[in-house]
């Protein structure tokens, strides 16, 4: 098995994918004044296995496409969504962010939730622009400085992984400069790294690496995936996931 079907088992089973909460979700709901009556079509791009499209299925009058370019994880969707009775309200694409087959002004809202990384914050709030109707959401939550100043380990860590970290500052000055009008931020608390995500994908380390035959690629995705979780633990008050939301203007 390569490095990315080993990634895909690893992170298949979890109910996210990255860090985030169904709390911190129904609060970006309401920060973002979406009237949970109206007959929404929302895109949940990035949607992996469905933690927050089944949340707005649930809480909202809404047609949902659910995105993402791993059929493994739209099935794990699939599944849920018909446990839950809502399989009438969610649609499944597999297909890449940067290639998205929407209409012009097709959707009243966009949601990504901690996957606009993979094609970049400036790149993504720019191409998804002409999906959203004038006036419509943008919901996006994306990697973001907490301090002004940080260690270099970490700064050199963080910019090799993702050069386009930065301050809330700047990532609302991209969303201005697009024809967004910020509507409101807040960064992701502690809980939804540890309890949501890591902890979740720490517990399931053996049976992964057990499920692999102990190999030298398994070993070496949970190395790095424990590297990670020590640096958050380590320097948590300096970064986090800051949620953007902004109304398309024209």
């Amino acid at each position: 098995m390569d490095d990315f079907q080993l990634l895909i088992d690893l992170h298949k089973n979890a109910n996210r994918q990255g860090p985030g909460g169904d709390a911190e979700s129904e609060k970006a709901l309401n920060l973002a004044m979406i009237d949970r009556t109206a007959p929404l079509k929302i895109a949940d791009i990035g949607c992996g296995t469905g933690a927050s499209t089944l949340l707005l299925a649930r809480l909202l009058d809404a047609r949902i496409t659910a995105v993402d370019f791993l059929q493994d994880f739209l099935d794990v969707l699939e599944g849920r969504a018909e446990r839950m009775g809502l399989s009438d309200k969610i649609t499944t694409v597999c297909c890449s962010m940067d290639n998205l087959p929407f209409g012009d002004e097709e959707y009243d809202v966009i949601w990504s939730e901690g996957s606009i990384y993979n094609i970049g914050f400036e790149k993504g709030v720019k191409d998804w622009k002409r999906f959203l109707k004038t006036g419509g959401m943008i919901v996006v939550s994306e990697i973001t400085w907490l301090t002004a100043d940080r260690p270099s380990g970490l700064q050199e860590y963080w910019k090799n992984e993702y050069p386009e970290i930065d301050m809330a500052s700047s990532k609302i000055d991209i969303l201005e400069n697009n024809g967004y009008s910020p509507v409101a931020y807040f960064v992701l608390p502690e809980h939804c790294w540890l309890d949501n995500y890591y902890r979740p994908m720490q517990d399931g380390f053996e049976a992964f690496l057990k499920r692999n035959g102990n190999s030298e690629k398994a070993q070496a995705i949970v190395n790095a995936e424990k590297k990670e979780i020590a640096l958050y633990e380590k320097y948590k008050a300096q970064y986090s996931y800051g949620v953007y939301i902004a109304r398309k203007l024209v």
